[in-house]
This record gives C-alpha cells, structure tokens and sequence, in this order.
C-alpha cells in the first residue's frame, strides 16, 4: 500500500484514491474538458460519487453532491481537480459544494486554468470551509497529462505510438509492414486512440497505407475527434478511407483541395519557406482547438522530427518478437549525426500484451 502523503491520513489517501479511479471512466468521453472524479465522505463511509462524463453535462462535484443528498452536510469532498469557480459550459461548482454543506475539500491539484487557478479553493474558504490540496499528485496529473500541458504551455500532450520489430524494422524488405504486431496489441492501441483528442499522421502514410485511423473495440461506438493530416504538398485524395469514420479531418497544407469532403478543413499558413509545416505553429493552433492529448501515428519522417524537435512528450512503442533484418527504420532523426546526439529516453512503464511488449517512455528531459 502507498504511504500516505504528509498532512494526509490513510482514509484522506483512501478516499482520493477512489476519486481518482471514477475520473478515469472519463478518459474517452470527457474531452476537452479535464477528467475528474469526486468523493463525498463522513469520515470512513463513503456517502456520495461522482465523474464528470461529457462538456456540458454536469461536473464530479454535481454527481457526487445528488449522490450524498443531505448526507453532504458537513463531509468531506475529496475531488481529484480544484472545482471550478467560474460560469463556462456549467455554472461553477464551487457554489453547489457551498449549497451542499460540505465542510472540507481535499483537492489532488490545483487547476492550471487561468479562470480558475486557486480561485476555487480560495472561493470555498471564504465560506468556511476548510481546503487542501497536494494529496495524490502524480497520479492527478497522468490523469490529465492533456488538459494540464494545454493550460500550461499552450499546446496538446504529444503521444507518439510506434511499432516494430526486435530490431527496429517497421517495414520488411518487400515493403509489406501488415501486421508487425499481434491483434492484442493492435486493440491495444486502439484504446489509446480513444483517449486523445486529435489523431496526427502524416499524407505519407495516407498514401502508403491508406489507413481508415478509426476506433475499432468490440462494444465501442466512438470515433477520434480530430484527425490531421499533414499534407504540404496537397495530395490527400478524396477517397482516403480515413474520411469514412465521420470524424472532422483538418488538413495542413498550402491551399484548399477541390472535391474534399464537407468534413474536411484546410489549414493554410502553416508552412516554413522550406516546405514544412512548422510544428510549433502547428501545436499551438491544436492548443487553440482545445485539442488535449494528440495520438500520433505516422511515418518515421514525420515522427523522427517531432522526437527531435523535442515535442514528443511520450513514446508508446510496440515490439513484437521477431526479426526483420532490412527494411525501414523506426525513425529518421533529423540533426542526430553523431552517437553522442542520440535521443535519451526514460523508460515508465513496460507490459506484455499478448505476444508483443508495449514500452512507454518519455524523454530523459521530462524525468
């Protein structure tokens, strides 16, 4: 069992942890708002529980509060992000957890949002009731790696999901590259696309593979909220398959392309006198989009130069057991010339699923 965090008791601990595992049954609906859950508590005994499902709809706070009815009055709320003390798609739950009568909030972290930003906390305490905050941190933030780095920095969470052989191969030398990996870790995969709000590749791949970048779980009616496509030199066809998930497709290039679907957006001005998109631009206009977390299945050419530019924020790499020999490499590193130019990562987790092993790292600059 995890120790509990100074100033924390073991119930405290306890009950944040249970906040914690109903916002996770936000991790494919929730977007673009953050996940959060709530826990409503008289001392040991849970009285009230909430997550926040959909934009718009209520907030963990809400759920929890109609759960707990007047069991609230004077509990303990422990809710997994600072409420909200603002009028955005709701009103502010700082005023319902006032109503409800509860007599302390325990929050994970302290919401990065401009509009809220420690407001919330403040609101509530100005109503007597007591606030903390810090108690189970790390395991908030992996939550919301999305929502936070958009308030934070301006652009989306950038996962880059890659699969290969044991030496690096993602393609044989007869250019076949179906399937590397078994059917497990594809469903695997699927489940992160679930997650993110924006699906990137690259028009390469789009060409090459013709991918229909779609969210296939038995039992699952859902599809990305975003695909984009980079595509400067305008070459995306009209019968991509990726155009059948329904799913809004924004295209970077230079120009508008004739017979696109209705579905389909043009961005324009987003490339460098190179040619190239410029991916800084590109991440902040995502941001601007209140795109969270960015999925990113691509080519080694395009995911190489988001590796070097430093804009992956985690890698989420497959490797099945086998040889391969010649064929593509996994990336194509622009600027590393040298060995000791080489990317360092830092491995967080390593999974067997199925027969392959899924490894996810973040960059040594991150540890």
């Amino acid at each position: 069992m995890t120790e509990p965090a100074p100033g924390f008791s073991a119930v405290d601990h306890a009950h944040m942890g249970e906040a914690l595992r109903l916002a996770a049954r936000g991790l494919w609906t929730a977007h673009p708002n953050p996940r959060v859950g709530c826990v409503i508590a008289q001392g040991e005994r849970v009285v009230g529980r909430g997550w926040h499902e959909r934009a718009g709809e209520p907030h963990a706070e809400v759920h929890a509060l109609r759960d707990a009815g007047s069991a609230a009055r004077g509990a303990t709320a422990y809710i997994t992000l600072e409420p909200c003390n603002h009028h955005g798609r709701t009103p502010p739950c700082t005023e319902a957890l006032i109503q409800g009568g509860v007599a302390r909030v325990v929050a994970a972290i302290i919401d990065p949002h401009p509009a809220v930003s420690g407001r919330g906390l403040a609101r509530l305490r100005e109503a007597g009731i007591e606030t903390d905050h810090g108690l189970m941190t790390a395991e908030a933030r992996d939550l919301n790696p999305g929502f936070l780095s958009r308030m934070e920095t301006g652009r989306p969470f950038v996962r880059a999901k890659l699969a290969a052989s044991l030496d690096g191969r993602t393609v044989g030398p007869d250019g076949v590259s179906k399937w590397i990996t078994g059917e497990t870790a594809r469903l695997d995969g699927h489940r992160w696309r679930a997650r993110a709000d924006g699906l990137l590749t690259g028009i390469g791949t789009v060409l090459a593979d013709d991918p229909r970048l779609d969210v296939r779980l038995e039992g699952v009616d859902l599809a990305p909220r975003r695909l984009i496509v980079l595509d400067p030199n305008d070459r995306l066809k009209p019968g991509a398959r990726l155009f059948g998930t329904g799913s809004p497709v924004l295209r970077v290039g230079r120009a508008p392309i004739a017979d696109l679907p209705d579905h389909c957006e043009t961005l324009s001005g987003l490339l460098n006198p190179d040619g190239r998109v410029d991916l800084d631009e590109l991440l902040a206009e995502l941001g601007r989009r209140e795109i969270n977390e960015l999925h990113v299945e691509a080519g080694p050419t395009l995911t190489g130069a988001l590796l070097a530019a430093g804009r992956v924020d985690e890698l989420l790499l497959y490797q099945a057991p086998s040889l391969i020999g010649a064929g593509a490499p996994l990336v194509a590193l622009p600027g590393v010339e040298k060995f000791d130019q080489r990317l360092h990562m830092v491995p967080i987790e390593t999974r067997r699923v199925g027969a392959d092993l899924r490894i996810r790292l973040r960059p040594a600059r991150n540890r």
